[in-house]
């Protein structure tokens, strides 16, 4: 990757340049072409207003999740210990953990998805699709000092993206 401050030649994929010291974690990102693209490079999460999430405990029983996801319409949870993201837990997790279909004195610890991908709020609208679209997930907790600040579905992102071609 060549740096734009000196013409440095570095090797591809490093943050800062060997010779000047320059940032280069974003050089290599193209320019939209677009007003469209645009918007989804330049939007950042925290501005799409995702519906408040719901959090559960490690240790909580997966009975108590269901109905967490069931009280509150949603298809899945946040789960925490000791104040920071520990796991997300969906419907997908429960369907295809649960090969008896059983609950009793399973927990969400059993079932979530251990270390999730994890968005911050400040990351572009543009960085949320790619991450769901190569891991294949509906849902990325927000995380902001260790800590959920939200949880961005891809319903979400998919109402913006209409509201802006509109």
């Amino acid at each position: 990757m060549i740096c734009p401050a000196c013409g440095f030649e570095n090797i591809q994929g490093v943050d800062q340049c060997d010779n000047c010291g320059a940032d280069l974690r974003t050089a290599d990102i193209p320019a939209p072409s677009t007003r469209f693209e645009a918007d989804l490079v330049s939007r950042s999460l925290a501005t799409l207003q995702p519906p408040p999430h719901v959090t559960i405990g490690v240790s909580a029983s997966a009975g108590d999740a269901v109905r967490l996801m069931h009280e509150h319409g949603i298809g899945c949870v946040v789960v925490e210990d000791g104040g920071g993201v520990r796991g997300i837990l969906s419907e997908r997790d429960l369907v295809l953990k649960l090969s008896d279909g059983r609950l009793e004195g399973v927990t969400v610890g059993q079932l979530m998805t251990q270390d999730p991908v994890v968005l911050r709020p400040d990351d572009s609208v543009a960085v949320a699709i790619h991450k769901m679209a190569v891991g294949g997930f509906r849902h990325i907790p927000l995380v902001e000092n260790g800590h959920s600040t939200g949880l961005v579905a891809a319903q979400d992102v998919f109402r913006h993206i209409l509201r802006t071609l509109d």
